[in-house]
């Protein structure tokens, strides 16, 4: 080879670097679409939550004064006082720039500015949902690798069953029934647990902190009952196909063991479902459960909502509800940021 050929190689090897440059800046493009899908999104659901709540038949005034009776110039009082006498349109604009500056009004029932209420039961709400969020997410990605490894067998047919049966109940309906078994007694089986409520009261320190663990137990079993089946079946659904790949073939060929090949091989690069679903369950925290925290009396976001709504409460509805929806859009944001960090090609 001639020394005047070697220019020629260096010119041929050096516009290889422009594609990895392109590479390169394709995770910023990809993050600012994330980012700009997620403000749309949050824009959508404050208008949205602005007029569906609207719908709900009734007069939150008439509902306040509860049943007294009151002339119409209090009740004209009220509503200018909560700004409800003036357009529609009004309304609309007043409430939006607020809420874009953190502030969802006062509370029509409590009289007390939204965020504050919700500051007041977000606590409680993530203590509740959280615990049982780490318990149904372990259990369930632990059953389902397993259950994927050792297919056809009689423990993946049991824990499939269990799961598809447990997630399909409603969860008043078993959080009902374990009230009636473990909380209110049923033939020679005493009643164990309390039936409502965060705490009994009267106790500080370490036995207050038992006396919280005590109410815990209901809720966070229902939860974790209804729940961790979806993280279960979408684990081992996502495992099982990466089981036929040829990289654990030459795994296997090299005399790795069966679990090592499942836990440093099969298991890492079945996981990009199951991460949307754990931040989709992780926003989800913040929302809380609904129908749970109301049959338990739980003092957290969802019984706040579910007592709001029965007003209707409009301020405190709506701002529980951009809550709710926030939590869930940043959430599956964060989760569409972290797949190119597993996976680089989702970003290409």
């Amino acid at each position: 080879m001639t020394a005047d050929a070697t220019p020629a190689l260096v010119e041929e090897r050096e516009p290889a670097a422009g594609p990895r440059v392109r590479k390169g800046s394709a995770y910023p493009r990809y993050l600012a679409g994330k980012v700009a899908g997620a403000a749309v999104s949050l824009l959508a659901v404050l208008v949205t939550s602005f007029f569906l709540f609207r719908l709900i038949p009734g007069d939150p005034v008439k509902t306040m004064t509860g049943g007294r009776q009151v002339s119409a110039e209090q009740l004209a009082a009220y509503r200018r006082e909560f700004g409800l006498d003036l357009p529609l349109w009004r309304q609309f604009t007043d409430y939006c720039g607020k809420a874009l500056t953190g502030d969802f009004g006062t509370s029509y029932q409590f009289r007390a500015p939204v965020v504050d209420k919700i500051t007041e039961a977000l606590p409680n709400t993530l203590l509740l949902t959280g615990t049982a969020f780490v318990l149904y997410t372990a259990l369930g990605i632990f059953l389902g690798t397993r259950s994927a490894w050792r297919r056809g067998t009689v423990g993946d047919r049991v824990n499939t069953g269990l799961a598809l049966t447990l997630y399909s109940i409603p969860s008043f309906w078993l959080g009902l029934l374990l009230i009636i078994v473990l909380s209110v007694g049923i033939g020679p089986l005493p009643g164990m647990f309390p039936t409502g409520g965060m705490e009994s009261g009267g106790k500080e320190g370490f036995a207050y902190v038992l006396d919280v663990a005590h109410h815990l137990v209901l809720p966070v079993a229902t939860l974790v009952a209804v729940e961790y089946g979806q993280t279960l079946l979408v684990t081992r659904s996502a495992l099982l196909d990466e089981m036929g790949s040829d990289y654990l073939t030459t795994a296997r060929a090299k005399g790795l063991r069966d679990d090592l090949v499942r836990r440093r091989h099969a298991v890492p690069n079945a996981l990009l479902p199951t991460v949307t679903l754990i931040f989709i369950n992780l926003g989800r925290t913040v929302a809380g459960v609904i129908l749970v925290e109301t049959v338990f009396s739980w003092p957290g976001l969802g019984g706040l909502f579910y007592q709001a709504l029965s007003v209707p409460d409009l301020p405190l509805v709506q701002g529980l509800f951009f809550v709710f929806a926030a939590a869930v859009i940043v959430m599956n944001t964060l989760a569409d940021l972290v797949y190119p960090l597993l996976d680089p090609r989702v970003a290409r």
